[in-house]
């Protein structure tokens, strides 16, 4: 993939292996959220958290393959059936990141400068730094090799594993071998002490997950040399799956992606992560910051392609125009945000419209009705994108006598937008001359500090 000979390879990825080979290859790897691609004909390492990856020069191609990929299988006992519904990501993020303290880069200090780098170009891209606790990831990521889940390991491959282990121990590699092999000696007990031990990790990453919009990591703490990874092979592995191990255990998604050549010549990634079903918003984060290193494509030293719409497909958003409470900053603002709804301009309307003060409403609204040409004004909107599967619950709580109709814009295009019906909007103030809501609510208060 890297020097271009095909678009795309498919992985595993229990620990790290779809992502960590992406980053030392200039590559993105996309880690799915588990279930979404079927593991039917894997053979397995972690059944019940193994999932397919993906490996391509950009992130647009790596969501083409996934959606092709993608789909529930009822002959695979862990997929899920999860459509991948439009996401935006938003244009102002706040992105966690662990405490200076908690980050660990095991004495790369290219690899340091590379991540405190790509952090920045996050903050020019609107994100805000927010510093997490890593401590309870480290601890779920250490359970992978360190606690009764090895056992899953044993048990996908123990009619092989006991029939070969004792009597042809050179059928396998002597540090897989010792790995497979620890998962005998765990009880049913264990596994339940486990499994009880990383739900309560998983209760506390959600909500520290749930604080920010994105997690942001290196993908690795930086290289290792062959002969390093001969010397101490577990001990290397933990480290390239310092920042990686956690992500399956607690059922999330993950996006490597390509952040810079360090000053080595050496590739550096930073993976992107969220819960799971939020793959189509981490390629949005993704592909922006991809396209802003202004890296090549993998080692073929062409450049990036550019950026195309791959979270949207056609016909499944639908643009709406607000004109009060719902606008940026108002108080029904959040029924549009979480239904993963993003702004998209802002603009006026043709002069067709007046708008009206409709008193009583709570929290307070305006009324835009649609009147002969000749009679109206243009009036301030703010234009939305919003999933069209989420539309519908949107459209659900809008009373009378508001509406959603077609608005004709000051541009000549024309979207659903918030109208009003004409009999409520008599006796009602009308506030056309102002412009706009938002203008009409500064002169509100400011006649009230007058």
């Amino acid at each position: 993939v890297a020097r271009g000979e095909v678009d795309f390879a498919l992985g595993t990825d229990t620990a790290g292996s779809g992502r960590v080979p992406a980053a030392l290859n200039n590559l993105v790897g996309l880690k799915p959220s588990r279930g979404l691609i079927s593991n039917r004909g894997v053979v397995p390492a972690c059944r019940s958290i193994d999932c397919v990856s993906i490996f391509a020069t950009t992130v647009a191609d790596a969501i083409d393959v996934l959606r092709v990929a993608a789909g529930h299988d009822p002959e695979d006992p862990y997929s899920r059936a999860r459509p991948l519904d439009p996401a935006f990501f938003p244009d102002r993020f706040r992105f966690g990141v662990p405490h200076e303290d908690q980050l660990e880069f095991f004495g790369d200090a290219l690899s340091q400068r590379a991540f405190e780098e790509a952090c920045a170009r996050l903050r020019r891209l609107g994100g805000e730094p927010v510093r997490i606790d890593y401590q309870p990831f480290a601890e779920a990521a250490a359970m992978l090799y360190e606690d009764a889940f090895v056992a899953e390991r044993y048990a996908g491959i123990r009619e092989f594993f006991d029939a070969q282990a004792d009597s042809n121990p050179e059928a396998f590699d002597p540090t897989v071998r010792a790995i497979i092999g620890s998962g005998r000696r765990y009880s049913a007990a264990d596994w339940c002490q486990a499994s009880d031990m990383l739900g309560l990790l998983r209760q506390c990453c959600d909500q520290i997950l749930a604080g920010v919009d994105v997690l942001v990591l290196p993908t690795l703490p930086g290289p290792v040399s062959v002969a390093d990874m001969r010397a101490d092979p577990v001990g290397r592995n933990r480290q390239l799956g310092h920042y990686t191990n956690f992500v399956n255990l607690l059922d999330y998604a993950a996006l490597a992606v390509p952040a810079c050549l360090r000053a080595d010549g050496l590739p550096f990634g930073i993976s992107f992560i969220g819960p799971a079903g939020s793959d189509l918003r981490l390629a949005d984060i993704g592909q922006r910051f991809h396209h802003d290193t202004g890296l090549t494509a993998g080692a073929t030293g062409r450049p990036l392609p550019p950026p195309r719409d791959i979270t949207r497909p056609a016909g499944s958003t639908v643009r709406l125009a607000v004109v009060g409470a719902h606008l940026s900053g108002m108080p029904l603002n959040s029924q549009l945000r979480e239904r993963g709804a993003r702004l998209l301009s802002v603009g006026r309307t043709a002069p067709l419209y007046r708008l009206f003060a409709l008193q009583g409403t709570v929290p307070p609204k305006p009324g835009l009705l649609r009147v002969p040409p000749g009679e109206g004004a243009s009036i301030a909107i703010e234009v939305w994108e919003m999933p069209t599967a989420h539309y519908g619950s949107f459209v659900a709580l809008i009373g009378a006598p508001l509406g959603i109709g077609t608005l004709r814009l000051e541009d000549g295009g024309s979207v659903q937008g918030f109208l009003c019906e004409a009999l409520d909007t008599l006796g009602q103030p009308d506030i056309t001359d102002f412009g706009g809501w938002r203008a009409y609510l500064s002169s509100q208060a400011a006649h009230r500090a007058a």
